[in-house]
């Protein structure tokens, strides 16, 4: 009893289409079922093909008396109707046609040749990589049907000579054939797995970059309306308080208020600007971020905090990158000083040397309530100088109050 299994290349063609067939639907479909339908098609013509060829062989009769038995096309039918099912069952089926062809000569009927019932069957099963099979039930139906010929007295000059060679000629062929067909379905199975594999490998990677630009607008929009917001907040509670009783100063905190709103409307065009356009370089000089920090001072100062600028021109001429990760890191660091430092006085140093820029806010407030690197605010700011390759601190300092303090390369910053 011989065990047989479907043709593995079927079987991976079906799943390939079962799997397309989920993400393209009914194209896949209707493919699957046009390639069935052109396979059983072959099908019927190579069953017709060899139910012809063989009853001819039969009809022929060559050496025999001319009466042919009727069960002798019954084998013939027998050789046609196997072919229908070798691409199900191929191993089966090249087992089968042997055994029935050894039958059918121990019958003693009409000589029809070696590879013509078995053609088909070899093929399939060498496709399917059934190699083994295949050449094996080649050569041992050779060297039986060689074996009992010479034993029965045939000329060993037309066996070995013609007929021999000529049938092992065309059996191998035939396996050969089979054999190259599955090798080159594997190859282009192996292709099509490559190149789906790259797609997903790209989609992951674009899914990947939208996940890295939304942190990013994120980013930039927690640094540009955080501080803004807060300078607001401060203004309008210093106006409410001194609308009746002050009107001067509570015009000039509804003044103070009014420009941190204009300031705000024109860092987010600034950004909305870069966003949209994504050839802009970021080594490109940015020469006013002293002009901004200055800006950024005075109206934090507005606020009654007291802050004191050193170095911001060594911010002049720093990629465009670096610049704008300074001016963030000291916005959102003087920001966080007026929301939860309850401080009187706040530093801004900057340094700058051959390698890189540091960027030092302190304040002289109550220091952190809690894990110093748990705001999003700091978590921002590291994410920030970490992706330019520097180095970030934010900590209670030693004598009270709170300080941020960073290190930037510029050698690397792209």
């Amino acid at each position: 009893m011989v065990s047989d299994r479907s043709c593995p290349e079927l079987a991976v063609r079906q799943t390939g289409g079962m799997q397309n067939a989920r993400r393209t639907a009914l194209p896949s479909l209707s493919s699957a079922a046009g390639d069935d339908i052109s396979a059983r098609l072959v099908d019927i013509v190579l069953a017709a093909a060899v139910l012809v060829a063989v009853g001819a062989a039969i009809t022929a009769d060559v050496g025999g008396p001319g009466v042919v038995p009727l069960p002798a096309y019954l084998f013939g039918a027998l050789f046609s109707a196997l072919i229908l099912a070798r691409r199900r069952r191929p191993v089966a089926v090249l087992v089968i046609s042997a055994v029935a062809l050894v039958g059918y000569y121990m019958l003693g009927y009409p000589p029809i040749g070696l590879a013509l019932p078995l053609a088909a069957a070899l093929f399939s099963a060498a496709e399917c990589g059934r190699l083994y099979w295949a050449a094996g039930t080649a050569t041992a139906l050779l060297a039986v049907s060689t074996t009992v010929r010479l034993a029965h007295g045939d000329d060993p000059g037309f066996v070995l000579g013609l007929e021999l060679p000529a049938s092992a000629a065309l059996m191998a062929a035939v396996v050969a054939l089979g054999d190259s067909v599955r090798s080159r379905r594997g190859w282009r199975a192996e292709l099509a797995k490559q190149t789906a594999a790259a797609d997903a490998e790209r989609e992951q990677q674009a899914q990947r970059r939208i996940a890295q630009e939304r942190v990013r607008i994120a980013r930039d929009l927690h640094d540009l309306l955080a501080h803004t917001v807060s300078v607001i907040s401060l203004h309008t509670d210093v106006a409410r308080e001194s609308l009746r009783d002050d009107p001067a100063t509570a015009e000039t905190s509804l003044a103070a208020a009014r420009a941190a709103c204009r300031s705000a409307g024109r860092e987010l065009r600034a950004t909305l600007d870069a966003l949209r356009e994504p050839g802009n370089d970021p080594d490109r000089p940015l020469s006013s971020v002293s002009a901004r920090l200055t800006e950024l001072v005075a109206a934090t100062r507005s606020t009654g905090l007291a802050v004191e600028l050193h170095g911001a021109e060594s911010a002049d001429q720093l990629p465009a990158v670096v610049g704008d990760a300074v001016f963030r890191l000291v916005q959102e660091s003087l920001s966080n000083v007026l929301r939860h430092a309850a401080a009187g006085r706040a530093g801004v140093e900057l340094e700058r040397d051959r390698h890189g820029i540091l960027v030092r806010v302190g304040d002289d407030g109550r220091g952190s309530t809690g894990d110093p690197g748990a705001g999003w605010g700091i978590i921002g700011m590291r994410e920030r100088i970490a992706l330019l390759g520097g180095t970030l601190r934010a900590e209670p300092a030693r004598g009270g109050g709170f300080v941020v303090e960073a290190q930037l390369p510029l050698r690397d910053s792209a």
